[in-house]
């Protein structure tokens, strides 16, 4: 017999514990960087969410879309503010941002989900008005931080055994207003108002490094904030830490920083010894998987 399923059988068997334990589990994961673009990464990660539902996961994917925002902008002629390094979300900003995030970034997860045999269904923020902001930072216009969250519609869907697809677009406490929502913000706000047991960050970076540019496997908030306070934890990846901290405060089990140009990572992460990145938690892990 092949060498190769042989191996396959053994690997379908040693993930069982781990199949055990995220049965029933909800698991948020944010989808962004360079994989987005790649129409093969596209599929393979669809793939990887399809799976995850496949053995009793309820997958919950939250994306971003900065690259296609920055083109369309430029295709309108529409230019841009920058505070601080950061874009101003001007009346007119928004509205591209929600056509792109809502309608062409948005759909196409979800279609490349159902290509896999997934059901997915595609939402913003707005819908049933799961994401409520006010503005972050009123020097940089229409950027919301969430103040409200009404999660009901996402369990709704997953209870249905559909995989909800979220555009990080939000509104506000006034008539009309849209706020654009960092990717990684709405995805710790959404998991930690679900007390979700796991939050996948996918990146384009191996994790969290120590100061010999190691990849830590394994941290806790108090890990975190000496790297922090070090100034070894720096740029990029401060925003993704102070996500996966807030989220911890939350409810969230653990927050794992991964690479998302890694094939399979997130089943890598899921359902193997290996582990594909840096995994923060405040607590010990869990043998036994935690009834519904």
């Amino acid at each position: 017999m092949d060498r190769d399923w042989i191996a396959t059988a053994r690997t379908l068997s040693e993930a069982l514990p781990y199949l055990q334990r995220y049965t029933g589990a909800v698991v948020v994961v944010k989808f962004g960087g360079n994989a987005m673009g790649d129409e093969a990464a596209m599929a393979e990660f669809a793939r990887d969410i399809v799976l995850m539902r496949q053995v009793g996961v309820n997958p919950i994917v939250v994306h971003g879309g900065g690259p296609m925002i920055n083109d369309m902008l430029n295709k309108l002629g529409i230019k841009s503010e920058f505070v601080r390094g950061k874009r101003v979300t001007d009346k007119a900003t928004v509205e591209v941002v929600e056509m792109i995030l809502s309608g062409l970034v948005n759909k196409r997860i979800v279609q490349a989900i159902n290509d896999q045999g997934g059901r997915a269904v595609g939402i913003s923020g707005k819908d049933d008005d799961l994401m409520v902001c006010e503005a972050d930072d009123p020097e940089l216009g229409f950027v919301g931080k969430p103040v409200e969250m009404n999660v009901q519609v996402l369990r709704d869907l997953y209870n249905a055994g559909i995989i909800p697809v979220v555009a990080p677009v939000a509104t506000g406490r006034e008539e009309n207003e849209t706020f654009n929502v960092n990717g990684d913000t709405a995805a710790g706000a959404i998991a930690g108002a679900l007390k979700a047991d796991r939050l996948l960050l996918l990146t384009d970076v191996t994790g969290v490094k120590d100061e010999t540019g190691a990849v830590v496997t394994q941290l806790t908030p108090a890990d975190v904030k000496a790297l922090t306070d070090k100034g070894v934890i720096a740029g990029g990846m401060i925003p993704k830490t102070e996500t996966a901290l807030a989220a911890l405060e939350k409810g969230v089990r653990a927050v794992v920083i991964l690479d998302g140009r890694q094939p399979n990572a997130c089943l890598l992460e899921l359902f193997t010894d290996h582990g594909a990145g840096s995994i923060i938690r405040s607590t010990e892990p869990r043998v036994k998987p935690r009834s519904q």
